[in-house]
């Protein structure tokens, strides 16, 4: 049975490692689950896998067997919060970065078979701008890059943001500030990264918000567990639901951009036909 209606693509990346990216990939995808719609977590980081670790799972199977042609990709799934579903990536796997495009293909196919109903698909990316992240930014319909206020952090976000959209024409970027002391202290950090790409470079930057600096979070984090369910109450757990709502009203994509096949068709450059012919999941 066809997916009623689009999946949303979000891809949620960073300039630098350490600003918190895949605890917001997680709490973000478990207060949209908990909003009560269909949720996907894929672990993007084909080589350093982490969602797992963060979670407290432990697969057996991974994304690098799906590849060798061992299991079905519906049969790597997790069960996780909120009754999320998580596609595992392999850690310490240098291969995976390097597919050949027999196996792009058969990337392509395991994706076009799944057969799971979703509404919202959250990819976590790895750090920094190599190959692999900047094409999983270009595949998805709306990129979240994620911030701390350290000048690492915004001197990478700004890289970034220039190579995605002078090489790779990204010129939407919706920023969200990690670890923020207060909600001004948020808007204050997007402003000085704003001030910067909108004078030079032909992009679009959007303020998402703010998770504030939290111990709770904290944690939840030594507990492997999201926040969001850990401790609901905690100006953490706040913060992920209300940016759970503002997903919500994003637009949906409209047409083949709603496939997931498209998704991993334009992930892999279209080296493959998937041969579905543009349907939607079946």
């Amino acid at each position: 049975m066809a997916n009623p209606k689009p999946v949303q693509v979000i891809a949620v990346t960073s300039g630098k490692g350490g600003v918190g990216k895949t605890n917001i990939s997680v709490n973000l995808a478990t207060a949209i689950g908990m909003s009560g719609k269909r949720v996907l977590l894929f672990d993007a980081d084909l080589g350093l896998a982490n969602v797992d670790v963060v979670l407290g799972l432990q697969p057996k199977l991974n994304l690098s067997h799906v590849i060798d042609g061992q299991c079905e990709l519906s049969e790597i799934l997790l069960d996780g919060p909120a009754g999320m579903k998580i596609v595992p990536a392999s850690s310490g796997t240098k291969r995976m970065a390097e597919l050949t495009p027999a196996e792009n293909a058969g990337l392509i196919r395991a994706f076009s078979e799944l057969g799971e109903d979703l509404d919202v698909m959250i990819v976590d990316t790895a750090a920094g701008i190599a190959d692999g992240v900047v094409s999983f930014t270009q595949a998805a319909q709306h990129v979240i890059l994620v911030v701390c206020d350290e000048p690492a952090s915004i001197t990478d976000a700004y890289a970034m943001i220039k190579v995605l959209s002078r090489e790779h024409g990204i010129r939407h970027f919706r920023v969200l500030a990690n670890m923020a002391q207060t909600a001004h202290h948020g808007r204050t950090l997007f402003g000085k990264i704003a001030k910067v790409a909108e004078r030079f470079l032909d992009v679009n930057l959007e303020y998402m918000g703010a998770v504030p600096f939290d111990e709770q979070l904290r944690k939840a984090v030594q507990k492997q567990n999201a926040v969001v369910e850990s401790f609901p109450r905690s100006r953490a757990a706040l913060a992920f639901r209300n940016l759970a709502e503002e997903v919500g009203r994003w637009p949906l994509p409209e047409g083949p951009r709603g496939n997931l096949e498209f998704f991993v068709e334009r992930l892999l450059g279209g080296e493959a036909d998937t041969g579905t012919g543009g349907g939607r999941i079946a």
